[in-house]
């Protein structure tokens, strides 16, 4: 990777992985590609190049690419799981009229293209513990009909027109720098902002769901891994399974605890979400990334909670 284009640069994984990039590969060689009304700021606005990249608008995006050079397009633009079930036309013109547009400006000039997947593409007929690479998978909310259809088509475009596409499917991610946006496992990022604040959690997953979750520092590694990887060496390309840990709310409330044993939690089911949660794994099996790209988690559940206390007691402070 020479020349960067992050699109969605401002959302929950972009916002931290254009600051990554900008840190491996330099300031001037990652553009962070945002909408309007969302614009960067602070550092992300001020330590290197933004346009506007809206996934509609293909001839925009275009002119992007020419202009800085692009060789590797990261698609994050996408709306998450909650959002998305209240909004699927938007969902879907987003996430995959979009990746229209982005795969054939890849296809007309030769960059590789990286289109997160998500655990929310698998549904209730897939195994749901250590859920293999290649599986049934028949998710029932659009959010996950559309990630589907992001990994078939992009596996399209590389077998028809070889276009370097790449993909994981993240668990749910935990980071203390972006507030959650509304997708299913966010949960995992409130109870901790509760933790911290002194206030109870009211948690809406009910008790004994398990969910793959993950640190953003391993979400950010896999993202650069797996696009510098030997190509040779992929099979699957469009979407991995990459995992970290798998917990249900009483397990992430007991890793809190450790730490501030007189933290509370009361359950309030919101059905929606449960819903979504209930149609997900409890856990994946990511050997097959173990094995083409030598993917490996550095977080625990343990490492996790005493790292996102540390470090958001700091940030609210």
């Amino acid at each position: 990777m020479k020349n960067i284009l992050v699109i969605g640069a401002t959302g929950q994984i972009g916002s931290e992985l254009t600051m990554k990039l900008r840190c491996i590969y330099g300031n001037d060689h990652v553009v962070a590609g945002y909408i309007p009304g969302a614009e960067p700021k602070g550092e992300l606005k001020e330590s290197g190049p933004a346009e506007i990249c809206d996934v509609t608008d293909c001839a925009g995006i275009d002119a992007v690419v020419k202009k800085f050079d692009i060789d590797t397009i990261y698609n994050l633009a996408a709306l998450l799981s909650v959002v998305a079930e209240s909004k699927p036309m938007l969902a879907w013109k987003i996430g995959i009229d979009g990746l229209w547009n982005i795969l054939e400006i890849a296809r007309e000039n030769g960059c590789a293209v990286f289109t997160p997947s998500s655990i929310g593409s698998f549904g209730p007929e897939t195994p749901r513990n250590h859920t293999p690479q290649d599986t049934i998978q028949r998710p029932i909310t659009i959010y996950g009909v559309s990630k589907v259809t992001t990994e078939l088509l992009s596996d399209y475009y590389f077998k028809k027109y070889g276009v370097d596409t790449r993909s994981v499917r993240f668990p749910g991610l935990i980071s203390y720098v972006t507030p959650p946006g509304g997708g299913t496992t966010d949960y995992a990022v409130d109870i901790f902002y509760s933790a911290v604040r002194g206030e109870d959690f009211v948690c809406p997953i009910a008790a004994g769901t398990y969910m793959d979750m993950m640190y953003m520092p391993d979400a950010l590694d896999a993202c650069v891994n797996l696009m510098e990887a030997d190509p040779t060496r992929l099979i699957h390309r469009n979407a991995f399974n990459i995992a970290a840990m798998s917990f249900d709310p009483e397990g992430i409330l007991a890793a809190i605890r450790k730490y501030k044993p007189d933290f509370k939690m009361t359950y309030k089911v919101e059905p929606l979400k449960q819903n979504n949660a209930d149609s997900w794994p409890n856990s994946l099996d990511d050997i097959c990334a173990r094995q083409e790209w030598d993917w490996c988690a550095k977080y625990d559940l343990d490492s996790m909670t005493r790292d996102m206390l540390e470090k958001l007691s700091a940030r609210l402070r």
